[in-house]
């Protein structure tokens, strides 16, 4: 009698440790979702300021074009991409060709002190930091989950009911690294 009770109890008490775990992963797991929608924002809101700030520097800049061009390329692949690996290529691909026309705006004068042009890109500054918080928290979010769902005894529910580690938004390309150059 007392082992049957000591058996139940025992059988009791891991099911509410693995529905505590399971409960665990849940919750990381949003966690997880929730980063990458703030990303998400923060992207929308960046590919909403690129015309603007093309159509303020294109009267400027009427000789470097391709720059223009690359910059609303960049915005569209963007906005089209799908998919964590896609959409992380292609953000990584639109701040380089930002960065390019940063570097080019600097050499017109006019365009560096026009009033719109400065706010747009002050906006704009002001979204990449957001961007690069969010992607900091997701991908330590993404650590943690992934954490959870490689340790033991987590493991095993993790397993049991197919939670996978997540991916982390990183730059793959070692050239998007580096700072653009310029050359005239």
């Amino acid at each position: 009698m007392i082992i049957a009770m000591v058996l139940f109890g025992l059988i009791v008490l891991s099911f509410l440790f693995s529905v505590s775990i399971y409960n665990l992963l849940i919750a990381m797991r949003q966690n997880v979702k929730n980063g990458w929608s703030q990303i998400d924002v923060q992207l929308k809101r960046r590919h909403d300021l690129i015309p603007n700030l093309v159509e303020t520097a294109k009267g400027y800049m009427a000789h470097e074009k391709q720059t223009l061009e690359n910059v609303i390329k960049a915005r569209q692949q963007a906005v089209d991409a799908s998919g964590l690996k896609d959409k992380q290529q292609a953000e990584n691909f639109l701040s380089s060709t930002l960065k390019s026309l940063f570097a080019v705006v600097e050499n017109y004068p006019n365009l560096k002190a026009d009033q719109h042009m400065l706010k747009v890109q002050e906006e704009l500054t002001t979204t990449e930091n957001k961007i690069a918080f969010a992607r900091q928290y997701y991908n330590d979010e993404v650590a943690r989950f992934n954490t959870a769902v490689q340790t033991f005894p987590n493991n095993v529910i993790a397993g049991l009911f197919h939670f996978t580690k997540e991916d982390f938004f990183e730059i793959v390309n070692p050239a998007e690294k580096e700072a653009p150059q310029v050359k005239f």
